[in-house]
């Protein structure tokens, strides 16, 4: 189950986990926490969803469907994350993937300063791993962003230290002709590289990760192994719509690729 925000464009959130379920062969439920006008140039609106019916929709999955991993997304203020990490204390023991979005990759805001706290404190702590970027984990840390990979183990180490279980740290943002990304378990440290993908073609491409992470882990991986088939088929993503053109900004990933083999 994803809970997370609509993308009306269908290249993230909802619409990107939806299809990297589908793409995994699992089944994909939804929550939905926000609607959003956006396409791959950007982000011009946001209505949240009450809390109240976000609570319902859950309820409605859960009392129906068994769910086997819950990967949560764009959250959108303080109220609702403060509501979906109650939600997720009825499932203990659910595997929870928390991927903390805050800007989009148009550059657009997702979620505001106020609500950083309450992802910090009440949110991550339900989380079997979480997903950050680089500059999401300095926001969660206060410190400046990571600058080498030995910075992104520190830093990796210091977020564990929020009451997660594990953290992948992802390293997209950082420059280098390989992307390198830091999975960290409280105990060892394993480093995932891939060949940097020469691509304006990136929407969605951190949503797409954490479910593509949540299904492998529905479908009973442990974590790092997870982490790992999710990496490869982000990449694939990546190399195979990197000339696509939909839009006319940041084009989506093409999360079909498998499909047309």
């Amino acid at each position: 189950m994803t809970i997370a925000g609509s993308d009306p464009s269908g290249g993230a959130g909802i619409q990107a986990d939806l299809k990297t379920f589908s793409a995994f062969g699992v089944y994909g439920a939804s929550v939905i926490t926000a609607l959003t006008a956006q396409n791959t140039r950007g982000v011009t609106g946001i209505f949240s969803i009450p809390v109240e019916f976000i609570a319902d929709q859950f309820h409605a999955v859960v009392s129906d469907l068994s769910v086997s991993a819950i990967k949560t997304g764009m959250l959108g203020d303080a109220a609702t994350v403060e509501a979906v990490a109650r939600l997720l204390g009825e499932k203990p023991g659910l595997p929870v993937i928390v991927d903390p979005v805050m800007v989009a990759t148009s550059g657009d805001v997702l979620l505001p300063p106020s609500a950083v706290e309450a992802v910090r404190t009440v949110l991550i702590p339900r989380a079997t791993l979480i997903t950050p970027n680089i500059p999401e984990a300095a926001t969660l840390l206060g410190c400046s962003p990571a600058t080498s990979t030995e910075e992104m183990r520190e830093q990796a180490e210091k977020l564990m230290q929020l009451g997660c279980a594990a953290i992948l740290l992802k390293g997209g943002h950082a420059i280098g002709d390989e992307a390198i990304d830091v999975f960290f378990d409280g105990s060892d440290h394993h480093i995932l590289t891939r060949p940097r993908v020469e691509t304006s073609n990136t929407h969605g491409t951190g949503c797409t990760l954490s479910a593509a992470i949540a299904a492998g882990i529905a479908m009973g991986r442990e974590p790092y192994d997870a982490v790992s088939d999710a990496k490869s088929f982000v990449w694939n993503a990546l190399v195979s719509g990197a000339e696509r053109k939909i839009g006319h900004g940041h084009g989506p990933l093409d999360h079909h690729f498998a499909s047309r083999k």
